[in-house]
């Protein structure tokens, strides 16, 4: 078998038609594509329709109050379903769902909460059901990488503890295993899919996060052995935050310095470790292991060796004790080996737009149904009919489709770099494009998960009181989004390797005359940066402002202007006699990191536009995509407002107004679109699992029911003989000298 030939991998890992789902980023089973294509998905096959087929995977929605806004919508939810899914990815949603609706494994708990320990052991019991299910066979998820990100995403929609557990499992753990080890590691993936073992992924500590090179974990080689000793030298060097580890894993990707005998470091590498006893589940000789206790959120999840377990593929020792690498440039090996972390943040951003996907849905299905107030005291109209609670919600609406299309499209940009990776593509253009991936995840991380956050905020608070009860779900979206923040890279700090990158591009581009451009396209705009400055806002009329080409321009000066301010910034602190580290330390607010954040927004804004207005658009789809566009673009740069008045694009108070109007004016024609578009992105009723949000629209009589189902809900209180009894508590205290 030739060492890294993938056929050889796959022959080690005993694949077969209809095996276990595993991501081989070298099989090349279609055409390579940089471009957008019509399925969003861009990889996906797309089966031609039999009559009647788009019925049985969307059949009809139940009737009920929610029907009379379904019958304004000016376009099919079926066809525009269809549109953003293939059938291929619809079926297999179709099956999840499908499977742990019926599953008794799966039911929601009724009366009460459960306690943790029940809750791990039900989430344990669950992940090892999806194992069998099988519900995504390996040639399907090599025809279509993306099916994996819908795979997480559905699970995610039932359950934020059982998706991370599964994923950290098989794609964090098992990915690291494959993209940085080599055939003698093969054999722990064999393992993982047959269950004999369970993984997690161990970088930070506990008193190093962000700053992954400075982790204090040891691996000194030891020549005699042919062994590595890992070890933490005091318990700051603990290994903090790592799910799956608490309760249920039983190996680790656990990184290290790697020591030599000789005295030298080679920096941050990663180890298969085995932490516990497959059959009795205690830690091996050595490890101390245990759970962190209960979180704010995904309280399911736990979180808490020989030479050759060093997984090898960007460094190497050989039984003598040499190290040898393949790269030249100790930084370029540091990145590749940190690779799993911009996979983990490309999760992140799906992870991200699926809860407020949740959270949106819940909040304008009950906005469609909840009446209060009126023209007349006879007469109560929808919440939803209301501008203010159109301009709460629908922004976050349109921010779901627009970051959904984002997400898809870098998911599949990050699988095919992986595929590169292990094909042993080391060509200049890889590596700037690895840099580019690198940048767009830093930031897409941030802006997907603040977007959620603020997103579900709004919606928990759109639905009044009945969004406070837990049953409604909006509670625990909120608690289960939180991490998504700071895990793989606290927000703030991870938009700075966006700014750096756009920096970096921008001094080489001043030294060298080179040309801004990049394999992904996203900084080619850059080009003409000196013409785009000197670009002023022509304030369009009303109509023309409603298109998100407007936005666009708008967006494209506004990342010149703020990567010159910030050029300039750090031009200035070094001037003040300030070192490189401080200089940049100081150029973070208010420039380096609008920067960044505003990066992200156009390439979000740019993608969305090109999607919504290609060519292959149906025309009945048309127009409220391309509303749904408008409104993500203008309600963004609305947020930027003072600085594009600022930097002298805007003038005057008209283009302020227009910007404001153009969004109110979006949202009133998307009002009565919203339901539908709900429904083409909702789970079933059992998945979403919120008595306020369900497709019936029967708002009060679901909730109702929800409340009466709860344990003890008509009962007296346990404590009541405390109210009955000693009632003179005042006289009783009193001195009775």
């Amino acid at each position: 078998m030739t060492p890294g030939a993938d056929g050889g991998r796959e022959a080690a890992l005993g694949w077969r038609p209809g095996g276990r789902l595993w991501f081989v980023p070298g099989h090349r089973s279609h055409p390579r594509r940089r471009s957008l294509c019509t399925c969003c998905a861009r990889c996906a096959v797309r089966r031609p329709s039999q009559p009647g087929s788009s019925d049985s995977l969307l059949p009809d929605l139940p009737r009920g109050p929610l029907n009379a806004f379904r019958a304004r919508a000016s376009f099919s939810w079926r066809q525009l379903a269809l549109f953003l899914e293939s059938e291929s990815e619809l079926r297999l949603k179709k099956a999840i769902f499908s499977a742990l609706e019926n599953d008794p494994l799966f039911a929601r708990p009724c009366g009460g909460d459960v306690s943790m320990e029940k809750y791990r052991e039900l989430n344990f019991l669950r992940c090892r059901r999806v194992f069998e299910y099988d519900f995504l066979p390996m040639h399907d998820m090599l025809a279509c990488p993306l099916q994996l990100s819908m795979f997480i995403s559905c699970l995610g929609m039932y359950d934020w503890s059982l998706a991370t557990k599964f994923l950290l499992n098989v794609l964090t753990f098992g990915s690291a295993i494959y993209s940085s080890g080599s055939e003698r590691h093969l054999k722990y993936i064999l393992q993982l899919f047959s269950m004999e073992i369970f993984g997690c992924f161990a970088l930070t500590e506990l008193s190093h996060g962000s700053n992954a090179k400075a982790i204090r974990t040891t691996a000194h080689y030891d020549p005699a052995t042919e062994e590595f000793i890992i070890h933490s030298p005091d318990f700051e060097a603990a290994k903090f935050w790592i799910g799956n580890m608490g309760k249920t894993a039983t190996h680790a990707v656990v990184f290290a310095q790697l020591c030599m005998p000789g005295g030298q470091c080679h920096g941050l590498h990663p180890f298969v470790v085995q932490i516990r006893d497959p059959k009795t589940l205690l830690p091996m000789p050595g490890v101390m292991v245990g759970d962190l206790g209960k979180k704010l959120g995904q309280n399911g999840l736990d979180n808490g060796i020989p030479r050759q377990d060093l997984l090898n593929r960007t460094g190497d020792v050989t039984p003598e004790g040499t190290y040898v690498t393949p790269f030249k440039d100790s930084r370029q090996r540091f990145g590749a080996s940190l690779g799993s972390l911009s996979f983990g943040r490309v999760s992140i951003v799906c992870m991200s737009v699926t809860n407020l996907k949740l959270a949106v849905s819940i909040a304008l299905r009950f906005s469609a149904t909840r009446r209060q107030f009126g023209p007349t005291d006879e007469e109560e109209i929808p919440v939803l009919e209301y501008q203010m609670q159109q301009w709460r919600l629908l922004p976050y609406l349109a921010a779901a489709y627009a970051l959904d299309h984002f997400s898809k499209s870098l998911f599949v940009d990050m699988a095919e770099f992986q595929r590169d990776v292990l094909e042993k593509d080391w060509s200049a253009r890889q590596a700037e494009l690895g840099r580019e991936i690198h940048a767009l995840a830093s930031a897409g991380k941030p802006l997907a998960s603040w977007t959620a956050q603020r997103g579900i905020q709004e919606c928990r608070e759109a639905c009044g009181g009945h969004g406070y009860l837990a049953m409604n779900r909006l509670g625990d979206l909120r608690d289960d989004n939180d991490p998504n923040c700071t895990y793989e890279g606290d927000n703030n700090i991870l938009l700075q390797q966006t700014s750096n990158y756009l920096l970096g591009l921008w001094a080489h581009q001043g030294q060298g005359g080179a040309r801004f451009e990049s394999p992904l396209k996203t900084v080619n705009f850059l080009e003409a940066y000196s013409d785009i400055l000197g670009r002023r806002f022509e304030g369009p009329s009303s109509d023309g402002g409603l298109d998100s080409s407007v936005p666009l321009a708008a967006y494209e000066w506004l990342v010149c202007y703020l990567l010159q301010e910030s050029q300039q910034k750090l031009n200035q602190e070094k001037r003040s006699g300030n070192n490189d580290f401080d200089a940049r330390n100081n150029c973070q607010v208010y420039y380096c990191r609008s920067l960044a954040l505003a990066f992200l927004e156009l390439t979000v804004v740019r993608r969305f536009h090109a999607y919504t207005h290609q060519p292959s658009m149906p025309p009945s789809l048309r127009a409220v995509l391309g509303r749904l566009s408008a409104l993500y673009a203008l309600w963004s740069l609305s947020q930027h407002t003072a600085l594009l008045y600022r930097g002298g694009y805007f003038s005057g108070e008209q283009a302020g107004k227009m910007i404001e109007n153009a969004i109110l004016d979006l949202c009133s024609q998307l009002k009565d679109d919203a339901v539908a578009l709900v429904d083409v992105i909702a789970p079933p009723d059992f998945v979403l699992d919120s008595p306020i949000g369900r497709a019936d629209g029967q708002l009060y009589r679901n909730l109702w029911a929800s409340v009466l189902q709860q344990s003890k809900v008509l009962e007296r209180a346990s404590w009541w003989a405390e109210f009955s009894t000693s009632k003179s508590v005042i006289e009783s205290r009193k001195s009775k000298l």
